[in-house]
């Protein structure tokens, strides 16, 4: 029994998502037999009837006591988990004993970031997000909120079968020829083109990637383009993958390559240049030690394509870092086009009046500095000190809303709040800068939000020319794509099944298996674990690959618990296994710094992680404090070995893999 619930400080319910078991208790507690086409209305109701007391508790101690609970488990051992964001209150629950206080928080913060990726700084103004999340026509709030409940569903499938979405990490396919081949051919073919092109209504593309299921093949940025954080690339590739779900019995190469154990096989030359000696032709295939094993090309290309969407691409608001320093939630356009089944490109790109929400931000920043330190009993001069002051934005903002023109509601609305701000601050007979003046800072945050949501949210009108890459580019770009990797996809499908092909370890005699991390560019490598009844991986297929991923997952959980108390090394014994954890620093040169001390965190901090809150930035900050001058790199190392090992040899061996693993001659993550 699962639920996650969105709520504002009246009860009233902004977000909701349950699994069938939930939503059949709820059902039966309040006896929901409706009447047809009433279903979505009624179930609200009950919802909000099941919540109202928790929810008005928690406002009740926070106005009485300034405090509230953050979770609680009932008689019947379902544990609530909450927490408050602004007025909205996030509540996660389980009742089945499949997910504990840290997997429910994690969610609750997952939710967050999937809604600031989608609804941008609009989330700074909890009243407008309130209106956005629970639309006043029925029809277009269910869709939206299957929207939203369908990108919670994937992202929980991901966490629960995908390495990547587990440790929060991005994973490339290794194969660096190819991985190289297709950067060069988006950087010089692909992009060049898209942005030279007048069908692009002035739109930039920015970043375009390859993703194979979740692994990414290649990306590219181009010059003028920032770093693509962590946190929202994994967000992006949850909305392809929601768009586009893997299919794994259609993606699974099927019978003829399961018994792959006894076999090592090697990729071919990425591109062939003497044809006539190529006997089986140009096209790149699979090749095996054993011939009598042959990959089932057949059953993959008999796949049909679904056609590109015309539509609308989705707007995403993303973190994008300049000279003048970090602009979270700045609005690009996300193309999300389909090449084969599994095989997805994306493109970002950069609209038009995107300094609009950069402008945007800078108020609101300068706004928010002024409303802290009035509520902090700060008045005067003191309250508007500081790199940003109202002082300083006073002339441009006057400058900003002028250029927005008079006649829209919204810019009328702004030019009124800001008057009635300067008479009262600036002013002679005015109040100055006292705690008369928080109300009007909210008042200004809520209209610039309101801006924002009117230039970058709400769909152009019928008469507007949509700023968008027409369909005719996007077919373009799809189908120059699929042609560059015609005689590849059947590989990359296998590929992104069995990443690493190390079917033993004979340098590690015991390890079963292992995940090294790079936190500081937020990449992972590992070996596979597909554990269905069809493919075979390095852990053999169906129970015993389903018993070692459970430990995997379990040793996981075990070491973000110790980590958040401060220890970086982890060894414990459980049953036949012996699990090893390092978190360690390394400088530029790949010398390994001295460890030092870990911030511990409380038990109601956000999840360790880089998707939904970046710990590992956090910590990388806080660890280079004391090595100024110099790169500071962090990096993660889980190893599962057999328990009858010595464990001076598995601690030897910890050092040797995570040696190996970094050079670069064998990594392409470097």
């Amino acid at each position: 029994m699962k639920c996650l619930l969105i709520a504002s400080e009246s009860a009233e319910v902004l977000f909701h998502w349950t699994d069938p078991e939930f939503q059949q208790n709820i059902q039966a507690q309040y006896g929901a037999s409706q009447e047809e086409g009433q279903g979505l209305p009624a179930f609200e109701d009950s919802i909000s009837t099941l919540f109202a007391p928790i929810i008005i508790s928690c406002s009740t101690m926070v106005d009485r006591l300034g405090d509230s609970y953050t979770s609680f488990t009932t008689e019947n051992n379902h544990i609530y988990v909450l927490h408050q964001f602004d007025e909205c209150l996030y509540i996660a629950v389980n009742g089945d004993g499949e997910e504990g206080e840290d997997d429910l928080r994690r969610k609750i913060y997952v939710m967050k970031k999937i809604i600031e990726v989608l609804f941008g700084m609009v989330t700074l103004s909890s009243n407008l997000l309130r209106r956005e999340l629970r639309p006043q026509d029925t029809e277009q709030r269910a869709r939206l909120w299957k929207h939203l409940q369908s990108l919670l569903e994937t992202y929980s499938h991901l966490r629960e079968n995908d390495q990547s979405f587990l440790v929060e990490a991005v994973e490339r396919l290794i194969h660096p020829t190819l991985c190289e081949q297709c950067i060069e051919f988006l950087e010089r073919r692909l992009v060049q083109q898209l942005n030279s092109s007048v069908e692009r209504a002035r739109e930039e593309v920015l970043h375009a990637f390859i993703l194979v299921h979740t692994k990414l093949l290649a990306f590219y940025s181009s010059r003028n383009a920032s770093t693509l954080a962590t946190s929202d690339l994994l967000a992006l590739i949850i909305m392809a993958q929601n768009m586009y779900p893997s299919n794994t019995d259609l993606d699974d190469p099927g019978p003829e390559v399961r018994n792959t154990n006894n076999h090592s096989f090697y990729t071919p030359e990425p591109s062939p240049t003497d044809r006539d000696s190529n006997k089986r032709g140009s096209t790149p295939v699979f090749e095996f030690m054993d011939p009598d094993i042959q990959m089932a090309e057949d059953s993959l290309q008999t796949l049909e394509v679904p056609p590109p969407d015309p539509s609308t691409p989705r707007r995403v608001f993303l973190e994008i870092s300049s000279k003048d320093g970090l602009y979270p939630m700045m609005p690009h356009s996300m193309y999300c086009l389909p090449l084969w089944p599994g095989i997805t490109l994306v493109l970002l790109t950069k609209i038009p009046t995107n300094n609009v929400a950069a402008s945007v931000y800078k108020y609101l920043e300068a706004f928010a500095k002024l409303e802290k330190r009035l509520s902090e009993g700060q008045e005067g001069s003191a309250a508007t000190r500081g790199t940003l002051t109202i002082h300083d934005i006073r002339s441009k903002l006057d400058k900003f809303i002028k250029a927005l023109g008079p006649s829209d509601l919204q810019s009328a609305q702004l030019q009124n709040v800001w008057t009635e701000f300067k008479n009262r601050a600036f002013a002679r007979g005015g109040t100055g800068f006292n705690k008369d003046l928080i109300p009007w800072c909210k008042n200004m945050k809520t209209q610039l939000c309101g801006i924002y949501r009117q230039c970058f949210l709400i769909d152009s009108g019928p008469g507007d020319i949509p700023q968008r890459l027409s369909p005719g580019l996007q077919e373009r770009a799809q189908t120059m794509v699929q042609e560059k990797l015609m005689d590849w996809k059947d590989f990359l499908l296998v590929k992104s099944k069995r990443n690493i092909t190390m079917v033993s370890y004979p340098d590690f005699p015991g390890l079963i298996h292992f995940i090294c991390v790079d936190r500081s560019t937020g990449q992972m490598i590992a070996p596979s674990l597909n554990i269905t009844e069809r493919t075979t991986s390095e852990l053999g297929k169906g129970p015993v690959a389903q018993f070692i991923k459970s430990k995997v997952w379990s040793l996981v959980s075990t070491t973000r618990r110790f980590l958040r108390k401060g220890y970086s090394t982890v060894t414990l014994r459980d049953g036949d296994f012996y699990f090893c954890y390092f978190l360690w620093f390394e400088n530029e040169t790949g010398y390994k710094l001295e460890a030092g001390d870990i911030p511990i965190l409380p038990d109601d901090s956000a999840p360790i992680g880089m998707l939904a809150w970046d710990y590992y930035r956090k910590l990388l900050r806080y660890y280079s404090k004391n090595h100024q001058g110099e790169v500071v790199k962090c990096y993660e190392l889980l190893t599962v070995h057999l328990g009858v090992i010595p464990t001076e040899i598995i601690l030897q061996h910890c050092r040797q893999l995570a040696s190996k693993l970094w050079e670069p001659s064998r990594n392409p993550l470097l």
